[in-house]
């Protein structure tokens, strides 16, 4: 199926917030997971930052994945599914949530026993989601993001 012809139209706040909190579920595990280990091992910002990334695009991905393997598609197309519908959100996720980490003086820093570090990373967390919330919307009226999966559903 054409991914592009699937979900053309207006498309409610409320479904674009379901797809971005979906996002955010996989970004989230794959970012905090990433961050609680680069800290705890002591690597620098640079290396936590890769790490959580790529952890946060596995997620990501792995949820999507999960659904879409449910309603028997093979693997190979379950991975292109998920690669369309979550790309572009995931990586406005990372570029938002670990721009903020950066910027928040001494946030990355602060240890994992850290109030400045937890609050830090919630925080750039729900802007991540508020940040990727209308694009998720634009993406689904024209068909594409987490319109692809809607199919699977």
């Amino acid at each position: 199926m054409d991914h592009r012809t699937v979900g053309h139209g207006p498309v409610s706040w409320r479904m674009a917030a379901s797809a971005t909190l979906h996002c955010l579920t996989g970004c989230a595990i794959g970012e905090v997971l990433g961050m609680v280990i680069g800290t705890a091992l002591g690597w620098g910002n640079v290396a936590t930052i890769a790490l959580a990334v790529v952890l946060a695009f596995f997620f990501g991905y792995a949820l999507t994945m999960r659904g879409v393997l449910r309603a028997g598609v093979t693997f190979k197309q379950a991975v292109k599914v998920a690669l369309a519908a979550d790309t572009l959100s995931i990586a406005v996720m990372e570029l938002v949530d670990n721009g903020i980490m950066v910027a928040v003086p001494g946030a990355m820093e602060a240890g994992l026993s850290s109030f400045l570090f937890w609050g830090a990373l919630a925080f750039a967390l729900g802007v991540a989601f508020v940040v990727t919330w209308p694009i998720n919307r634009w993406m689904i009226g024209r068909g594409l993001g987490h319109a692809v999966v809607h199919a699977y559903h």
